[in-house]
């Protein structure tokens, strides 16, 4: 592959573009080791040099790093890690690194966030959360099944903290706490159930 250019980030650390895939970044230091330059060529050897040289502990180092920080999905490291300048091989290598010792594991991430949040924040809610996470679809309905999540229970303790009072709650005062409600994701039926129960 051919370095189309090197752009500095800063004084330590430049990005290296080539015409053969996405951009790298490499310490100052290393683009004088390896030869790297606008214009240069890099061979596929040399390549693979800096993947087992640099990159993969890098990558390494930096998933530990971010999950030192707090708790990630699969999708959220493979995201961070391509944006810090990791390239493809690196970013799978790490995965796969953090999947053997057991540092990344959705299943695990999915329930201990549902049962955090399963207190204040509807089903529908988690499953958009989690999904914006990347949780895969059919793991994260799994998860959410068997949750024991009482929905009839957040709507009650979101009633009392809001100080609705079904007695003397006026129409308009309904409505906006149906539509207060509706927007943490529960169903019209479950609001309704719960507004105009019996005590």
């Amino acid at each position: 592959m051919r370095i189309v250019s090197v752009e500095p980030i800063d004084k330590k650390k430049s990005r290296v573009l080539t015409d053969g895939g996405p951009a790298f970044v490499l310490c100052n230091r290393e683009l004088q080791t390896y030869g790297i330059e606008t214009g240069a060529e890099l061979s596929e050897e040399a390549y693979w040099e800096l993947l087992q040289d640099v990159f993969f502990q890098r990558a390494r180092e930096r998933l530990i790093r971010l999950l030192e920080a707090s708790d990630k999905t699969e999708a959220e490291l493979r995201r961070k890690l391509s944006d810090g300048g990791c390239p493809p091989e690196a970013v799978e290598e790490a995965i796969a690194y953090g999947k053997r010792r057991r540092y990344i594991d959705d299943r695990r991430y999915a329930e201990n966030y549902i049962q955090f949040h399963s207190g204040v924040k509807s089903r529908r809610q988690l499953a958009a959360e989690l999904g914006a996470k990347g949780i895969d679809r059919e793991l994260l309905a799994e998860c959410l099944e068997e949750a024991e999540l009482d929905e009839g229970a957040q709507i009650e303790r979101l009633l009392k903290k809001r100080g609705y009072d079904r007695e003397t709650a006026d129409r308009k005062e309904q409505q906006r706490t149906m539509a207060f409600l509706s927007r943490r994701g529960f169903s019209y039926e479950a609001i309704l159930d719960i507004m105009h129960k019996k005590d």
